[in-house]
């Protein structure tokens, strides 16, 4: 028997299809000298049981471009390793039975036109063809992808793991790993029932093991195990050819095997299993069938496929799997512990993901940073509910349970609610505000006219919301009279010490080097010059730093500012988020009411755009930020939060006579698209620079300060660039734009939205987005082309602008 290494460079704990394919990308990337370990046998977990349906299409261009790469591996490993894997590219087909899925296809497809994925829309008959099984009575249309696919799970994990082995992997069965061992927070040891092994990063892909394993190391992994059931037929002459189908509207998928069909599906009533643990010796291991739970699935496939009324059934199989309570699967470096990476929570499509997930892990522990932007999936996408395992299974079951329902636009979840409230929150919803939620923080999206009869409520279409014309109303307070927006849930950072300017001097890309009480913009680059966060920065002493980001970044961000402070440097980080409540009163009247309420001084003179100071408001100390992201005169006030509905009833009754009123984030969005403020998370992000994104301006290159990223920058100045972000402003006033649309440049592909809305003030839908091509991209050639955005598979004619639609000389924000 092999013995186990005293060293490696990595440790792989977990030998499922996710740990074989990061073991094996490691490997390629000359880390041989890795260590897979699995406490009983490769596939033994859940990989045994899986499904094996590999698609491809999310909503994300990079985690469809990680789930195209499965698939080219798949292509390719039989032939590398000499092992079958099943894998058959036989296509998918999606059906949509009514008009409203119908529409969720069409965008699907334009989606998949966006990043460059074949999809076809076809006819019930031209489906019927490809799936003659089928009853199709009730079909509307489906969508074809030619390069989906299926395999065999426990056939590719093998392959993956002798490819693996191939290239100088250890891989160790039979050995469980009992303890860490970690040294100023740092892992330097994994500890097993066989001996030592002392290493350089630990990756941990121990499926639904992973969130209890991790938390004994302080690492927070949001997922819980969910019973998932599928029935395996006996044969009766199902082609070998049959695409996989997906049946969303009946809860169901297909695929066939060995003539006969598996058929499973995602009921609206999920069952949560080992609630209180796993049990010790769980190894190839299947629950109990529940015939009756099945039932309403087996239903809805009996008026789909009624060849199934007669075929045998071999098999109800009932396994686990591990979800998240966002139904996006887990991959990065823990925040609370640096070397230790996760791969995990892959909701049931852990087949079609492992491929490209192993690829990304395995990058992200050599270089550490990810190939690509993977914010849909990076575990620093949590926050503080996430620790809370009622919370996060109360969550899951409710993602669980929409797996196949329509994916509405601006669908907020229901479960766990409400949760972090802001001191606010009684009484905005007593005025009719209704709430979205972010991070367990729960917001205030838009306000119904409960006098008009108005419901705070939303009403989910692909269409026109309901709460257009209520959004119309705050986005017209905000540009001419006065609003307040309840932000309370802004993550707040505070940066202190001997070298906080010097730390910060490094990390920001903006000039932060100012005088106390001055207030800057400023992104954070990777080294290729990408936008890892995007802050404002307000100097408050000397030695201190006050850091406000956006409420579902407040890990990602905290742990990109705690980890790029030189470490010779004397600074720390701490977060204040709960300390603070942010009001933010923002129009042109609202220096008005902010001066009915305050004995300081806030004129334009004494206090400016981009300034902080401290201001008395009804007895209660203020720190106000000259800032705004509308587009208008405004201030952020934050508050200490035992002051804050003191504050804000004491501007409510100050600003009755300047119209002031409420109003929540749909107006926010609104007002950003017009003004040309970027998203992060949308427009902005790691695969984008601030040249490309036209933030040049906030980058301090004209003064002789280093800064993580500059380098970069001073390339793409010099040499230019082969995206520019842009914006569109479809002819068509009723056009509603949401993102991920197909953007035409003379009649040639060249991009996709990155967001996109409605601009109350010009009267039009307004989308952005990054407008291609290898050759290099300027100015002139953005302005010199003839768009067109795709719609739903319908062309709509649209102008582009490089300056903001609104207010593009800035004189109402310094105004």
């Amino acid at each position: 028997m092999k013995e186990l290494p005293q060293t490696a460079k990595a440790v792989v704990i977990g030998g499922g299809i996710v740990g074989c394919s990061t073991a094996y990308h490691l490997a390629k990337l000359g880390l041989t000298d890795t260590v897979l370990l699995e406490r009983k046998k490769l596939t033994s977990g859940t990989t045994f049981h899986a499904a094996g349906l590999v698609g491809q299409l999310r909503t994300s261009a990079n985690i469809t471009q990680m789930l195209g790469y499965s698939v080219e591996l798949y292509k390719r490993l039989e032939a590398e390793t000499g092992l079958a894997t099943g894998w058959k590219m036989n296509g998918g087909l999606r059906l949509a039975c009514n008009e409203e899925r119908w529409t969720e296809v069409k965008r699907q497809a334009t989606t998949a036109q966006s990043f460059g994925l074949q999809m076809h829309l076809l006819t019930p008959k031209e489906a019927f063809d490809l799936w003659p099984l089928m009853d199709i009575d009730d079909l509307v249309g489906a969508a074809y992808l030619p390069t989906d696919g299926q395999a065999n799970p426990s056939d590719i994990t093998q392959a993956l793991a002798k490819g693996a082995r191939m290239a100088g992997v250890s891989i160790f069965e039979d050995t469980e790993v009992l303890d860490l061992e970690i040294d100023k927070g740092r892992i330097r040891a994994v500890i097993t029932d066989k001996g030592r092994i002392e290493c350089e990063c630990v990756v941990v892909c121990a499926g639904q093991w992973t969130r209890s394993f991790a938390a004994r190391f302080g690492v927070n992994v949001p997922l819980v195990s969910v019973e998932h059931q599928y029935l395996i037929t006996e044969s009766f002459g199902v082609p070998s050819n049959l695409p996989t189908l997906r049946d969303p509207d009946r809860l169901t998928y297909y695929k066939e095997e060995v003539g006969g069909l598996v058929m499973g599906g995602y009921e609206p009533n999920p069952i949560p299993w080992a609630i209180d643990g796993i049990p010790k010796e769980f190894h190839y291991t299947l629950l109990d069938s529940n015939f009756n739970h099945f039932e309403q699935i087996m239903e809805q496939a009996l008026m789909r496929v009624p060849a199934l009324q007669t075929a045998g059934i071999k098999q109800l199989l009932n396994g686990p799997e591990s979800f998240t309570p966002d139904g996006n699967f887990i991959l990065g470096e823990a925040p609370e512990l640096r070397n230790f990476f996760v791969g995990a929570g892959f909701n049931a499509f852990g087949i079609a993901s492992a491929g490209g997930a192993g690829m990304a892990l395995a990058e992200w522990a050599v270089k550490g940073e990810p190939p690509y932007d993977l914010w849909p999936v990076d575990i620093r996408r949590f926050g503080r509910p996430h620790f809370d395992t009622d919370w996060v299974r109360t969550r899951t079951l409710e993602a669980y349970g929409k797996h196949y329902t329509m994916a509405w636009p601006f669908e907020e979840q229901s479960s766990g609610r409400p949760c972090r409230k802001s001191p606010l929150y009684d009484r905005l919803k007593a005025q009719g505000a209704c709430f979205g939620e972010k991070l367990g923080w729960e917001r205030p999206n838009w306000f119904a006219d409960l006098f008009a009869g108005e419901e705070p409520k939303d009403v989910y279409t692909y269409g026109r919301q309901n709460w257009f014309d209520a959004v119309g109303r705050e986005h017209k307070a905000v540009r001419e009279a006065a609003v307040i927006f309840d932000q309370t849930s802004f993550a707040k950072f505070v940066l202190k010490g001997r070298d906080a300017e010097a730390a910060l001097s490094w990390i920001a890309a903006n000039d932060v080097a100012k005088p106390v009480g001055a207030l800057t913009y400023t992104q954070m680059l990777n080294d290729k010059g990408g936008i890892e966060c995007d802050v404002t920065v307000a100097r408050i002493a000397e030695n201190e730093f006050y850091i406000t980001t956006g409420t579902g970044f407040a890990t990602h961000d905290f742990d990109w500012i705690a980890r790029n402070i030189p470490a010779e440097m004397h600074a720390e980080l701490v977060d204040i988020t709960s300390a603070y409540s942010v009001l933010s009163l923002m129009g042109p009247n609202s220096r008005k009411v902010l001066e009915a309420v305050t004995p300081d001084d806030v004129s334009n003179a004494a206090f400016p755009f981009l300034r902080v100071k401290t201001i008395g408001i009804a007895g209660c100390p203020v720190r106000a930020l000259r800032v705004t992201y509308v587009g208008e005169l405004g201030y952020e006030l934050h508050v200490p939060v035992e002051y804050a509905a003191t504050v804000y009833d004491a501007l409510m009754a100050a600003g009755r006579e300047h119209g002031l009123v409420n109003a929540g984030y749909r107006a926010i969005e609104s007002c950003r698209l017009e003004k040309g403020y970027r998203a992060w998370g949308s427009d902005i992000g790691p695969d984008h620079t601030p040249v490309e994104a036209g933030l040049s301006w906030a980058v301090k290159m004209r003064k002789n300060i280093a800064f993580r990223g500059r380098d970069a920058i001073e390339r793409q100045l010099a040499s230019g660039v082969k995206k520019l972000l842009a914006c569109f402003v479809p002819d068509d006033p009723e056009t509603v734009l949401l993102g991920r649309e197909t953007i035409y440049r003379n009649g040639r592909r060249v991009g996709w939205l990155s967001s996109g809305g409605y601009g109350y003030t010009i009267g039009k839908p307004i989308g952005y987005g990054y407008v291609r091509d290898p050759d290099g991209v300027t100015e002139d050639f953005v302005l010199g082309g003839r768009y067109e955005l795709d719609v739903a598979q319908r062309r709509v004619p649209c102008r582009v602008s490089l300056k903001p639609l609104y207010d593009p000389q800035m004189a109402r924000v310094k105004a």
